[in-house]
């Protein structure tokens, strides 16, 4: 169904929203979201947004009075993590987020709350048991340093009047994201799992951070996932839980293992076959499509307590449904 056919619950909340990295695939959503919500949606970014990263009085002036701040931007991890993108990565999160925070600081009437993005994969490559917020361990390499970089930058400055949420999202599934690819490889006969194995790395990607030892044998390895529209009921749920700061989980309550997970895109997309992939082939497919196999291989146990503790209640806890929806548009 359309995004303007959403149903939005007479108490939602109401007021002007800015939301920098409006142009990805979750800001696009957002914006078309709270537009459709009667609400206005002020976009930052570098083009095709309302207001441009340099123009830090109009940042300001847009963060002044607003309702609500969601603050999504940076360069995609799907890339290969060469030097200049690693530094992209980096930057492209930790100055949006600073920018952001300096704005909010100089505004007269500063925005009483402020979703910003923070990714899953801060936590452990987790198989033995799941990452909560009270429980969860931060793991190692270049992935956790920037998620620990952009939630320091997050929560660095005093802003004793707007209440701060670091969203650590799992793979957000809907019409677009990682879906689209994931069909076309399973419509290839390359849908089967995603075998962990040895494979080796220099020394170079040994002091970046981006040589990853898993080996989480037989596609076990964890999927954690959200429903875009449950990431977006989320953020309204956040908004009015003036309880709720700090790092969340944004994931669904039943994550599965990347067996489960292909095997399930496979019978939703009627494709009957996919043989597993060993890691060897992932590799050399990752150099030919500008990847890294990590986005597949590293696994993601991940729970949101802080979430469900509060009472949110999920539209699409279980895989199957949400797939069925995001693979029906």
């Amino acid at each position: 169904m359309p995004h303007s056919s959403l149903r939005h619950p007479a108490d939602a909340p109401q007021g002007r929203v800015v939301i920098t990295g409006a142009s990805g695939f979750m800001g696009r959503y957002l914006a078309e979201r709270y537009r459709d919500a009667g609400r206005d949606a002020v976009t930052v970014g570098r083009t095709g947004s309302h207001i441009g990263w340099d123009d830090a009085d109009a940042l300001r002036d847009a963060v002044d009075g607003a309702s609500l701040v969601v603050g999504l931007a940076g360069k995609s991890v799907n890339c290969r993590y060469t030097a200049a993108n690693r530094a992209e990565i980096m930057r492209s999160r930790v100055v949006t987020t600073q920018r952001l925070s300096r704005a909010i600081a100089a505004a007269t009437d500063p925005p009483p709350v402020w979703l910003n993005a923070s990714t899953a994969t801060i936590y452990r490559h987790a198989d033995d048991r799941p990452m909560t917020e009270a429980d969860g361990e931060i793991g190692s390499g270049f992935s956790v340093d920037v998620a620990q970089a952009w939630e320091e930058a997050l929560f660095r400055e005093d802003l004793p009047r707007t209440r701060r949420v670091a969203l650590r999202t799992a793979i957000v599934l809907g019409h677009g994201g990682v879906l689209p690819t994931i069909r076309g490889l399973a419509r290839l006969g390359l849908g089967g799992s995603q075998f962990d194995g040895r494979w080796p790395s220099s020394r170079g990607r040994q002091r970046a951070g981006t040589a990853h030892r898993f080996a989480t044998r037989s596609g076990s390895q964890r999927f954690s996932w959200i429903h875009i529209e449950d990431a977006a009921r989320a953020l309204d749920f956040l908004e009015q839980r003036a309880e709720l700061d700090g790092a969340v989980n944004l994931s669904a309550p039943n994550p599965v293992d990347n067996r489960t997970f292909m095997r399930t895109v496979r019978r939703v997309l009627g494709v009957p076959i996919g043989p597993p992939l060993p890691r060897w082939i992932q590799e050399v497919g990752a150099i030919a499509i500008r990847t890294e196999t990590e986005l597949v291989l590293k696994s993601r146990w991940v729970l949101p307590k802080r979430l469900e503790g509060a009472g949110f209640a999920f539209r699409y806890p279980e895989l199957e449904p949400a797939l069925r929806e995001a693979y029906s548009r």
